[in-house]
Formats: structure tokens, C-alpha cells, sequence
């Protein structure tokens, strides 16, 4: 069984084209997606940032969002996430190709699970982003 590996972040952003010029300039990440909300998704060739465009009359906080790991078999995953206490991983009601389940930590983060990976560039090295 390979470790599940976290592949990627989510913030809340006031201004994320502002902020995905930020991180692209100052970090050289590569935006590979902009969705018609706004929201900007960057990657380093390895990890996947959503910076997700806050809605005044939403109730999401600015800042961090959930987290998610790319793993190899969701059912296992899933399976030792109740085994841990927690609600299983549930199916994402969305049409958006980047995760398949959301879950939740003891305290209440979001996190993510995907078979398939988070998009982006692929890295020049082993495990790229669009690699599972």
C-alpha cells in the first residue's frame, strides 16, 4: 500500500487573480485553471493551490479551506477513516474533475481524497501532479 500524499491546498481569497499573480510571480507557480467564478487554480509541478473567490454573502472565512491527498484506493482509505471514528469520506456534489470525496478530521477541517489526482502541469520528476 503507497502513502497517501497531500497534493493539495484551498484558500478563500478576496482577489485571487491578484493572489495567483503573487504566488506565480514570487514562486513560479503555473496557473492552470481559472473557473467563471473567478477562483484560480495554481500548481509547482507537485502540489495543486485553489485559491477559491470569496462571496460577500457566502460563509466561508478568508484564508485556508480544506487540504486534500491523493491516494491509491479511496474504499481503504475510506474504510480505516471510520475504522478512526470519523463519518466516511462523502461523494463531492460537483461536476469539477479535481476531488472525489471530502471528509472530515476530528476537529472539523475539511480534507479531500482523489484516485485520480488534482490537474496541473505535470512535474519533470517523479509523482507529478497529473500522475496517480
Amino acid at each position: 500500500m503507497s502513502t497517501p500524499k497531500l497534493r493539495h491546498l484551498a484558500m478563500v481569497a478576496r482577489d485571487p487573480e491578484k493572489l495567483a499573480a503573487f504566488y506565480a510571480e514570487n514562486f513560479g507557480m503555473e496557473l492552470f485553471h481559472r473557473d467563471p467564478d473567478g477562483s484560480c487554480f495554481l500548481s509547482d509541478g507537485y502540489l495543486s493551490l485553489a485559491l477559491i473567490k470569496h462571496q460577500l454573502d457566502g460563509e466561508a472565512p478568508l484564508g485556508m479551506n480544506h487540504f486534500g491527498f491523493q491516494v491509491e484506493d479511496v474504499d481503504a482509505v475510506s474504510e480505516r477513516l471510520v475504522a478512526s471514528g470519523v463519518e466516511r469520506p462523502a461523494q463531492r456534489p460537483t461536476t469539477r474533475p479535481f476531488a472525489e470525496f471530502r471528509a472530515m478530521d476530528p476537529e472539523g477541517n475539511w480534507f479531500d481524497l482523489s484516485a485520480h489526482g488534482y490537474g496541473g502541469p505535470k512535474s519533470t520528476a517523479a509523482g507529478g501532479v497529473g500522475e496517480s
